[in-house]
């Protein structure tokens, strides 16, 4: 009998969806329900993604929800491509200074730290080198989803909150079969939650669902219907925000009444770059946008869309552009309002640092954010389009998995840890500043293939996301693969150690060995999520992510 939490078997056939009128791809079947009910129900391409992301939170509350943040990149039907950040910064209480005295003050580390997560040992003294911690109190941001969602519909939708949200109430309230992946990481739930509230909005009887068994969450379907009915100020004035406050503060943390209320999200621009003919458009920072518009202008620069695919010098290509491209962003991006971002898009620049790449590995790169514990964060990414021409990546995230380890009050909200980005090291660029974004891996992208052929997508998984964007850009425009195929195809992803991972499928694996790349196989799991909605002459295209639960589902 299969193991119903085997997540690395890779044996189904899957095709390109074709539609005309609407398509949505996500990781899980029920949510792409969902936002194709929306589409049929009169709402566009936005209402749907809202609806797509809010569903996510109840069937997929092991990777999102409302107690994290949100982003979007776009193009609407009248050719505008924009981006939305919705973003929450760090308290105006949480100093270094201020952070530093509670973690010392700590009397069980374990609890927030586990695996010796938050401090740094230096020699003999166990506090002088403290890190910030990937859970508790001191790693909860503001969460930006429900202000995010709100500001998507009212400025993009056609539909209200309310009835966006009514699928994932119907879910919350009357029950959902869970999926396999998602049962695999609600596992962590058992161990994670400590408190009594948090174990009973996200356990049953003290245990995690099985693949297959249906389960409610009142808990979080009655806050989704209080947002519903009184707008996202429920969750920044209102009394999810005191339970919010209450649930930070009592566990040692600094969230005030005002930092909910002061939050808003943006509308900005988003930044590009060009790529063997197609124009890509990425979030700026905060977010990991520019890393992968260098690593794809690096790779231009050494045509390494020109080596043969098997072959292991594409991938060695390829690994070493976006190498280059993790040094420079990893070290450089951060909250634009706090520190100067070089323009590291630019083509100039790219050509520079391809001298750097020759046929052997480039030893010792200083790849990841010290400390930040993001490269294997995952989260849920959708993409939407709908007959008027309106497409849109969405990405809502907690960072990893449950997030922080608290769930406020009676709310079931599951706050994000996004703050264990932050350094405590003053003379980083990631540095902990009240009111400043920490470091944000979420990239959802847009592509111009040609004047009538459109694409929004994006991979998941922490670094994984911009090296997946590559990936799957280049097996589209190089390869000229199915949107289906680039999504399948077997991925390779640079590790913050320097090893090279590669799937178990993907060709001379062996001769990338050779060449000096320390290749580890690792499995499916740890290659992303992607998810892709295309539209090229007014037909609509969409593929799904072969190592997750989810769906594409067009009409």
């Amino acid at each position: 009998m299969d193991d119903p939490y085997d997540l690395d078997r890779f044996d189904s056939r899957r095709s390109t969806v074709y539609a005309n009128r609407g398509m949505v791809a996500t990781s899980q079947p029920l949510a792409a329900q969902a936002g194709v009910s929306i589409l049929r129900a009169g709402g566009n391409a936005f209402d749907a993604a809202v609806a797509t992301a809010a569903a996510l939170n109840v069937v997929e509350p092991t990777s999102t929800g409302l107690g994290g943040d949100v982003f979007a990149l776009y193009r609407t039907a009248d050719g505008d491509v924009g981006a939305m950040r919705s973003s929450g910064p760090a308290p105006q209480e949480a100093t270094i200074e201020n952070v530093t005295r509670a973690l010392e003050d700590v009397d069980d580390p374990g609890r927030y730290y586990p695996d010796s997560r938050g401090y740094a040992v230096d020699g003999d003294d166990p506090e002088s080198s403290l890190e910030m911690p990937f859970l508790g109190p001191h790693a909860v941001t503001v969460p930006g989803t429900a202000r995010g969602w709100e500001a998507t519909v009212g400025e993009l939708g056609r539909l209200t909150l309310a009835e966006v949200l009514e699928p994932a109430i119907e879910y919350a309230l009357e029950g959902y079969p869970v999926s396999p992946v998602i049962a695999h990481y609600w596992r962590t739930a058992e161990e994670l939650f400590t408190d009594e509230n948090a174990r009973e909005a996200y356990l049953f009887d003290g245990r995690c669902p099985k693949p297959g068994e249906t389960v409610t969450l009142p808990l979080l379907g009655n806050s989704l219907q209080t947002i519903a009915d009184e707008g996202a100020d429920a969750v920044y004035e209102g009394e999810i925000a005191d339970e919010i406050v209450e649930t930070i503060r009592s566990s040692g943390g600094f969230m005030s009444h005002d930092d909910l209320a002061d939050f808003e999200p943006e509308f900005l621009d988003p930044v590009s770059s060009s790529y063997n003919g197609v124009e890509v458009y990425e979030l700026p920072p905060n977010n990991q946008g520019l890393i992968a518009l260098e690593a794809l202008n690096v790779a231009e620069a050494i045509d390494a869309g020109e080596e043969a695919y098997d072959s292991p010098e594409r991938v060695h290509a390829f690994a070493e552009a976006t190498k280059l491209a993790f040094v420079d962003g990893h070290h450089y991006v951060a909250d634009p309002e706090y520190e100067t971002v070089p323009p590291l898009a630019s083509k100039a620049y790219a050509r520079e640092r391809a001298r750097a790449i020759g046929d052997e590995p480039i030893r010792d790169p200083q790849v990841g954010v010290p400390n930040a514990n993001a490269e294997d964060a995952d989260t849920v990414l959708l993409t939407v389009g709908d007959e008027e021409g309106n497409l849109v990546s969405y990405i809502n995230s907690r960072f990893a998995g449950f997030g922080s380890g608290l769930v406020a009050g009676d709310t079931g909200i599951a706050l994000q840890n996004r703050g264990a980005s932050f350094s405590l090291d003053p003379d980083h660029p990631n540095s902990l500043e009240p009111g400043k974004r920490p470091f944000h891996t979420l990239v959802p992208a847009v592509a111009k293939l040609a004047d009538d052929d459109w694409l929004a997508f994006g991979v998941m998984g922490g670094y994984m996301q911009p090296q997946g964007h590559v990936q799957v850009l280049s097996n589209l425009i190089d390869y000229d693969m199915s949107l289906q195929a680039a999504l399948d195809a077997p991925r390779w992803r640079y590790r913050e150690d320097g090893a090279l991972a590669v799937e178990e499928r993907l060709p001379n694996a062996a001769a990338l060995a050779r060449m000096g790349h320390d290749v580890r196989v690792s499995p499916p799991v740890v290659f992303g999520g992607a998810q892709a909605v295309r539209r090229r002459d007014g037909t609509l295209s969409g593929a799904t992510e072969p190592r997750k639960d989810g769906d594409v589902i067009g009409y």
